[in-house]
């Protein structure tokens, strides 16, 4: 049995789990920075930058619950539509739970929670080798091919906020 819930506080632990899980998964294992520290005050703090549901094994219950995939988001804005969405930034199923649906009902859950907070659209970007790609687009997700993802950050970025035109700008 199945269980999607909001993550807490106390989930941090298993949320960078997860996320180690995701990263070795995508073969970025040295690109995760991030802590529990981090993920406490960014997703459970005065101000969060984010929301993550965790999908959890109910099938003993006599032992405490198992996750075994979670979703991490965000909300987004969209100028033309003048409405908010929905960006799913990581989504991950353990292997031993693949193929149980377990992807599924998270994706159908954050529909909802997309629905319920007058969001028009679901966003995710994937890796172009993932496997998941195929269950995408089952789902219904079309592959955005006339937006190509561009990132600036690091040195650049540090070099860019130091220009001269940022230093008059009225906050």
């Amino acid at each position: 049995m199945i269980r999607i819930r909001a993550a807490h506080q106390e989930d941090c632990a298993q949320i960078l789990q997860l996320i180690k899980e995701l990263a070795d998964f995508e073969e970025l294992s040295d690109q995760v920075l991030a802590s529990e520290e981090d993920l406490k005050r960014d997703g459970f703090g005065e101000s969060p930058r984010f929301e993550c549901l965790i999908a959890e094994d109910h099938e003993n219950t006599a032992a405490p619950p198992t996750a075994l995939a979670f979703a991490l988001f965000f909300h987004t804005y969209s100028t033309f539509a003048g409405r908010p969405g929905l960006y799913l930034e990581d989504i991950y199923v353990r292997e031993r739970a693949r193929g149980l649906g377990v992807g599924r009902q998270l994706l159908s859950r954050l529909a909802v929670i997309a629905q319920e907070r007058g969001c028009p659209r679901l966003d995710l970007s994937v890796l172009h080798w993932n496997p998941a790609r195929s269950f995408y687009e089952k789902l219904g997700f079309r592959h955005q091919s006339d937006w190509l993802p561009y990132r600036l950050e690091g040195d650049r970025l540090q070099e860019l906020a130091a220009t001269p035109e940022n230093t008059t700008e009225e906050r």
